[in-house]
């Protein structure tokens, strides 16, 4: 079967790179499937989960607060300030940082500061989502 290779970088370091059967990925406008042949293809992503098969079968999933997907032939790159292997989410841990934001955003004093906080929330909030679905996934 036709593999493309992957990469997942975040600003910090290589978070994947491999060969792939297909990625998965959230889309700006909705969930996007990565095939081996794909059109090239540049695009946003949301925050979410990236999954990826392996060429082995095995899969991978990557948690990204959003970013840009380039599809080339034969080649998917995922580039995001953040992203975090499934097995290093916390989900516990982004809650706790939630109700910190939520608070922050009570006693926001301007627009600059409520937009920020509000950007962080969101981000938070997609991955404890993310935590819970790769959580699920594992058990099924």
């Amino acid at each position: 079967m036709a593999t493309l290779q992957v990469d997942v970088v975040s600003a910090e370091e290589s978070i994947f790179a491999g060969e792939a059967k297909f990625v998965v990925l959230p889309g700006e406008s909705g969930e996007l499937g990565i095939l081996p042949g794909h059109t090239p293809l540049i695009s946003r992503i949301k925050p979410g989960t990236v999954r990826i098969q392996q060429a082995d079968g095995a899969e991978v999933g990557i948690f990204v607060a959003g970013g840009i997907l380039e599809v080339q032939p034969g080649k998917v790159t995922v580039l995001s300030d953040t992203a975090i292997r499934a097995e290093d989410l916390d989900e516990a841990k982004a809650l706790e940082a939630r109700k910190k934001a939520e608070e922050a955003l009570r006693t926001a004093k301007d627009q600059t500061d409520i937009a920020v906080v509000e950007a962080e929330l969101a981000m938070l909030a997609a991955q404890a989502a993310a935590a819970r679905k790769l959580r699920h996934m594992r058990r099924h």
